[in-house]
């Protein structure tokens, strides 16, 4: 146990260039706090202490800002910067050496059971604020881009950004954007069309009420 406490402050010196000293680290990182609180729930979760592995979880998230739920699978030297906002699903997997940011969401995308919760493997990151939803894998080694909106399984080595994420860096080398942005959809325009569509059909409708009044007319 002490051997994975001290593995898990030195990750924070690691990847945090502001840490200074342990004593700082210990007393004042929100995310080392809330993991430490989750292993502690989730030894209850698994031996089936539902109510107290989730009291646990829910005072750790009191506390730090940081909601993990009790049944996520955590591996080593898993750092969590800053972590104000970051949310992590029950049926959540996450590999060693990941890392993730503040307002981060490892989510669903409904009421479905079973695994629903995304899937990081070892060495992923994910940027502030991006959404990783469902039941989806994100590959070893992979970056999230801040703000993205993941939906899809990602493959390792990659970069992905945007809502929603695709994939712009794979191996190091860029990915070509399968769009066109002269082709992009515009709704506004779109409906322009659909008004002036409607309309059109409406004076032809018009034209041709007129033309059998006309007749009515002649033939009185």
């Amino acid at each position: 146990m002490w051997k994975r406490m001290k593995e898990d402050i030195e990750v924070i010196f690691e990847q945090d260039p502001a840490a200074r000293n342990y004593w700082e680290v210990v007393l004042t990182y929100a995310g080392l706090h809330a993991i430490w609180a989750h292993r502690i729930a989730h030894y209850f979760f698994k031996k089936k202490w539902f109510f107290l592995a989730r009291f646990i979880s829910q005072v750790s998230r009191f506390f730090t800002g940081i909601e993990i739920h009790p049944g996520a699978v955590i591996g080593r030297r898993f750092f969590i910067d800053h972590g104000m906002g970051v949310v992590v699903g029950e049926t959540c997997i996450i590999g060693n050496d990941v890392t993730i940011y503040q307002g981060v969401t490892l989510g669903g995308t409904g009421k479905e059971r079973g695994k629903r919760h995304p899937t990081l493997e070892d060495g992923v990151l994910v940027a502030t604020g991006a959404k990783v939803l469902g039941s989806i894998v994100i590959g070893e080694n992979s970056k999230v881009g801040a703000g993205s909106v993941v939906l899809k399984n990602v493959p390792a080595n990659s970069t992905v950004v945007g809502i929603p994420g695709k994939v712009v860096m794979q191996n190091g080398v860029k990915v070509k954007p399968d769009l066109n942005h002269q082709n992009m959809p515009d709704p506004v325009m779109d409906k322009c069309d659909s008004m002036e569509a409607k309309i059109a059909a409406l004076q032809l409708e018009i034209e041709r009420l007129k033309n059998e009044q006309k007749k009515a007319g002649r033939l009185q």
